[in-house]
């Protein structure tokens, strides 16, 4: 997930505070500095690490906490209420009848951005979407975004063969008239230089734009805060889109440094395929890093030919344990849709499914690998192996692991799994407390802490 490096120095901290019902001042002042070392890991700049901290301080000596719950569970919700407060509240954006301007440095994901906002609303609003691509300096361009886009009802207009960005953007919008909402990719430099400054001048005027984004990868860390000050003295930027925030250690420092300017953050892009974008929605974001899991993110990441019923239906017989390697293997076709274990598990409570939600990402990437491995074996199976899966004896495996290219270990690997996953399913499934809990993460805006959520 993202910020991973921030989620785990995050749970070390708060872990000096486990199980205490009594504040000390030791065990506080050893919390604070562990934290405050996280954060400035993450690249939270001195000033923000400083306020954050302070306040936790704080409120942990003038705030006590509810009937029930430990310190460390009212540390974790002190601290989800000023992470929150830090970054700002969300963005709202209608695409109807708006055109964007996308703006930034090079190098920092414009064009695979353009394809990821315009496959997004056409998929979330359901409008007609067109791109025009005015980067004129980088060879490639207008081909990059056509494949992108490729079998999508998206728009794509260029002019591969023209030097003038401004004749580009005022063709293209004469183009893409009838598309209800048109988004504009613009050229990038390694900074802000006088040129780039007059083109964007040029293609702001002829466009018009109600809304102008500013592009910026999440590995700039701090220097964030005055890439966006200046494009947003340039062009007015009402918007902010972070990329590449899967996987870098700076993410905190973007974050944070763009939440100073004021300009909010509307998305993030968490991957490289097109699919990998995200609305960014602070509460919930801070949510995910602190443990606490976005159900509702989980279900938004539904893809539109997942059959509801289907889901629900599987999803009913593997918490009653009476599934088989054929129901097994379409959830398993349907995650595959949804994304990676990594990403699934991203979006659950740390402390469901016994806590495989904080496993590190050697372990997801090796889970991954097993489940691509099941699959394939799972091909080679006939219909009854796969709903009979106890009754496979050594002549089959022996068949299976040939057919499917593996050892025999592989095969009983994969029944084995399939018992203990039969057998965990079932007993979550008679676990009146964590169907209970379950029921409450689904409740609109219920983010607080009860204790036994904590991935500790």
């Amino acid at each position: 997930m993202a910020l991973e490096g921030l989620s785990k120095g995050i749970f070390r901290s708060l872990g000096f505070l486990k199980s205490k019902r009594r504040l000390d001042e030791e065990e506080l002042r050893d919390m604070t500095k562990s934290l405050r070392r996280a954060l400035q890991e993450a690249d939270f700049n001195v000033r923000q690490t400083k306020e954050i901290v302070e306040r936790l301080e704080a409120r942990m000596r003038e705030e006590e906490p509810r009937p029930g719950i430990t310190l460390q569970t009212h540390a974790m919700n002190i601290l989800y209420t000023e992470l929150v407060r830090l970054l700002g509240p969300s963005a709202e954006f209608r695409p109807h009848g708006s055109t964007l301007l996308l703006v930034g440095l090079y190098g920092q994901g414009k064009t695979t951005t353009t394809a990821k906002l315009a496959d997004w609303y056409r998929k979330k609003h359901g409008v007609r979407v067109a791109v025009i691509e005015a980067d004129v300096h980088r060879p490639g361009a207008y081909a990059q975004l056509s494949q992108l886009l490729e079998g999508t009802s998206v728009q794509v207009y260029g002019e591969p063969d023209t030097k003038d960005a401004a004749t580009i953007v005022r063709n293209g919008l004469e183009a893409t008239s009838s598309a209800d909402f048109v988004i504009i990719d613009t050229a990038g430099r390694h900074e802000l230089d006088e040129e780039l400054v007059v083109e964007l001048d040029e293609i702001a005027a002829l466009a018009q734009a109600e809304e102008r984004w500013l592009v910026i990868d999440a590995q700039v860390g701090q220097a964030a805060g005055p890439v966006a000050a200046s494009f947003h003295d340039l062009a007015g930027v009402t918007g902010i889109v972070i990329t590449k925030l899967d996987g870098t250690a700076r993410g905190g420092g973007a974050l944070s440094a763009v939440a100073a300017t004021g300009a909010p953050i509307v998305h993030i892009g968490v991957g490289e395929q097109v699919k990998d974008l995200e609305r960014f929605e602070s509460d919930r974001f801070i949510s995910r890093l602190l443990g606490m899991g976005d159900i509702q993110g989980l279900i938004d990441l539904a893809p539109e030919d997942l059959d509801e019923e289907e889901a629900m239906r599987l999803t009913q017989r593997l918490m009653s344990g009476r599934f088989t390697l054929n129901d097994m293997y379409k959830q398993m076709e349907m995650m595959s849709k949804v994304g990676t274990i990594d990403k699934l598990m991203s979006f659950l409570p740390g402390g469901m499914l016994g806590g495989m939600a904080q496993a590190s990402k050697s372990q997801k990437e090796a889970m991954q690998a097993n489940l691509d491995r099941y699959r394939v074996i799972m091909d080679s199976m006939t219909t009854w192996e796969k709903n009979e899966p106890a009754k496979i004896k050594v002549e089959r495996v022996r068949r299976i692991a040939r057919g499917s290219g593996v050892k025999e270990k592989d095969v009983r690997e994969l029944i084995g799994q399939w018992n203990r996953s039969r057998k965990m399913m079932k007993g979550m499934g008679g676990n009146r407390r964590l169907n209970k809990q379950m029921r409450k993460m689904m409740k609109e805006g219920e983010m607080e802490l009860d204790g036994d959520s904590l991935p500790f």
